[in-house]
């Protein structure tokens, strides 16, 4: 039996989520908010599945399965936290945008996944594994437009900055392949890509909701930086996990970054550590457009050679310390403490 919006499923994964996220201490302490956010979560699951049907049934299969896939749901958690820190009782103002940021970021995801000819996602097969090409790219501009479907629910600002995020997507995208294999891009030039590709889209997130919540000024803002540096930090713990996690729990191989030869700041910091012999032969290996695994393995044993891993940590704990003085101006309460822990759950995680 299908649930209904009164009664949304269960979800025991999202529990998990939080749990292997936070530890088990911190899980224990905010368990009496996990049944709301489960409820929450759920209930923008159902609005989100509710828009996804098609007249063609090949593109509906397509795009379920891609949302299906698509993460462990964190922005919708982030969202709901968020509208509940601010107050709310029920999260029936922000259900339709929360599945529209979801969709969101289950679109790029499914482009991503195109562009770097990506196999598998969550260790499941990707949508352009399991579809092909033609349909995954349609798939992932079907999921843009029904989102943005169910932004038109609110009010022009909040359109407005939901297409923003996605001209930044698009930004990103662009910055990012321009920089392909080239490691004299820098730090700046990275950042800026991951501002675009992974950080806006929270932070329009969060401002949102503080919008529809009609909070003041000064917490409209500071969510909007709590979700930057959120998602700053995040990414950046992204990029050490693709060369040091463990390809089970992230559920999807490890090196994708250097294969494709994206520069990280993982390997923009190793590189700048390396003395000119072993940045030479650094430079070569992460510019081959067609690396074997002995390519991959030996560019990781030069990053061993180094402390980048240890400063990239240090740097993504920075970026979560940021987000949580972003919080100040949201009132202190059990919904804010999550988003803290999350902040610094973002820069710890494991997967």
């Amino acid at each position: 039996m299908s649930p209904t919006l009164e009664e949304p499923a269960p979800d025991s994964s999202l529990e998990a989520l939080v749990s292997q996220t936070l530890g088990a201490e911190t899980s224990l302490e905010l368990a009496g908010l996990l049944p709301v956010l489960v409820r929450d979560v759920g209930e923008i699951d159902w609005r989100l599945n509710e828009v996804l049907g098609s007249t063609y049934a090949q593109l509906t299969e397509a795009a379920r399965y891609a949302v299906s896939t698509g993460g462990k749901r964190v922005r919708p958690l982030l969202m709901a936290a968020t509208y509940r820190a601010l107050g709310a009782e029920s999260i029936a103002g922000i259900r339709s945008l929360a599945a529209a940021f979801q969709l969101i970021h289950t679109a790029t995801l499914v482009h991503d996944d195109v562009i770097d000819h990506s196999e598998t996602r969550r260790g499941q097969p990707s949508v352009l594994r399991a579809f092909g090409t033609p349909l995954a790219i349609v798939s992932g501009d079907y999921l843009f437009i029904r989102a943005f479907e169910l932004a038109a629910e609110y009010p022009t600002p909040i359109i407005l900055r939901c297409g923003e995020s996605c001209a930044d997507l698009a930004e990103g995208e662009v910055l990012q392949e321009a920089s392909r294999f080239d490691l004299s891009s820098g730090r700046e030039h990275y950042y800026r890509v991951i501002e675009r590709k992974t950080a806006a889209i929270i932070a329009a997130a969060l401002a949102s909701i503080a919008e529809i919540a009609a909070a003041p000024a000064a917490v409209v803002d500071g969510l909007s930086a709590y979700g930057k540096s959120l998602g700053i930090a995040f990414q950046v713990r992204d990029d050490l996990l693709d060369t040091y996690g463990d390809p089970d729990l992230l559920g999807k191989p490890l090196f994708t970054d250097l294969r494709e030869g994206n520069p990280t700041l993982l390997s923009l910091e190793t590189y700048a550590r390396l003395d000119a012999r072993h940045q030479a032969e650094f430079e070569k290996l992460f510019q081959l457009r067609h690396k074997r695994t002995r390519h991959l393995l030996r560019l990781k044993e030069l990053t061993d050679e180094t402390d980048a891993a240890a400063v990239v940590a240090r740097e993504a704990e920075q970026w979560s310390e940021r987000a949580i003085r972003a919080l100040d101006a949201v009132a202190d309460g059990p919904y804010r403490r999550l988003l803290e822990r999350l902040a610094r759950g973002a820069s710890e995680r494991r997967f």
